[in-house]
């Protein structure tokens, strides 16, 4: 195993203690989840190369999910609460453009209240609790491996790993909209977190770090109040297709970095090709107007 700040240059296994969120996003010697879903449909191999290369914009969204993940797990950059209302007054732009270059989240009074309320809300879940009780599992670790398929080099990064004897867990916090278990199957579908499970689990295992082999368990928690949690566990069908569509990508990762095309939804054609209907809309309107 390696320890170290920097991602390793090997290809052997390795659990890195340290690396921060930042390296690791930065890697370009490594494919993370994110990228191989970013290579399939709806997206594409040119699409992903150019995010990859170009520094991208920063999201404020993500600055809630950022915190709830600090509060919840206990690994993150440290909070900058900026007491305004919203971010309209210059005052307050001025505070959080100082947070950003300081590496702080910053959040106003208002949403850093509604995280400590999620924080708790996740405590007192008889199922959610447990699974993230301090000093039961280690939080926002690195972990690389050499697909053998490939060859290609790849990154995970549990939210949180639990060791326990015969059993690994890897847990997943999630913030969404509504966390009804009807929404979160979509959102699996959508966000393709089946392929985040599968390839989650293979590196796992794949560092040796479950043995016994490894269960990931996704923790949904709704944004709205009461912030309402529900665990679950992705069936195995599902986490057999995300396995099949990240071999999948893998392979179109691996073309892409040997020949240097990196094409777009077409690719290289002689003909205009054809495109129809989605499948529920051809067959509603062919029962109305073609029969």
């Amino acid at each position: 195993m390696t320890t170290t700040i920097e991602p390793p240059v090997t290809t052997a296994p390795a659990y890195i203690d340290g690396l921060s969120a930042d390296k690791y996003h930065a890697d370009r010697t490594s494919i993370s989840s994110t990228g191989l879903r970013k290579l399939l449909a709806p997206g594409c191999p040119a699409q992903f190369k150019y995010d990859r290369d170009t520094p991208q914009p920063h999201k404020k969204e993500f600055d809630l999910g950022h915190a709830a993940h600090l509060l919840v797990l206990g690994e993150g950059p440290e909070l900058a609460v900026v007491d305004y209302p919203d971010w309209r007054k210059k005052d307050a732009q001025t505070e959080r453009d100082l947070a950003y270059a300081e590496g702080k989240t910053p959040l106003l009074k208002k949403d850093h209240d509604m995280v400590q309320a999620m924080a708790s809300a996740i405590r007192q879940h008889p199922l959610a609790g447990p699974l993230f009780a301090p000093g039961t599992g280690i939080a926002e670790r690195s972990i690389y491996w050499t697909d053998p398929a490939t060859g290609i080099r790849c990154r995970v990064r549990p939210d949180y790993l639990k060791q326990l004897p015969g059993l690994t867990l890897c847990v997943d916090y999630k913030t969404i909209t509504k966390a009804d278990p009807d929404t979160i199957s979509k959102a699996i579908r959508e966000h393709g977190y089946h392929q985040q499970d599968a390839l989650y689990a293979d590196g796992i295992e794949a560092a040796g770090l479950a043995p016994d082999g490894c269960r990931f368990l996704f923790v949904f928690q709704s944004k709205t109040a009461p912030y309402l949690v529900t665990v679950r566990e992705l069936d195995q069908q599902s986490r057999d297709i995300g396995r099949a569509k990240n071999e999948r990508a893998l392979r179109i990762y691996a073309d892409c970095e040997t020949t240097g095309i990196w094409p777009d939804w077409t690719g290289p054609v002689e003909d205009i090709p054809q495109i129809s209907l989605p499948t529920w809309a051809a067959i509603t309107e062919t029962e109305e107007y073609l029969r």
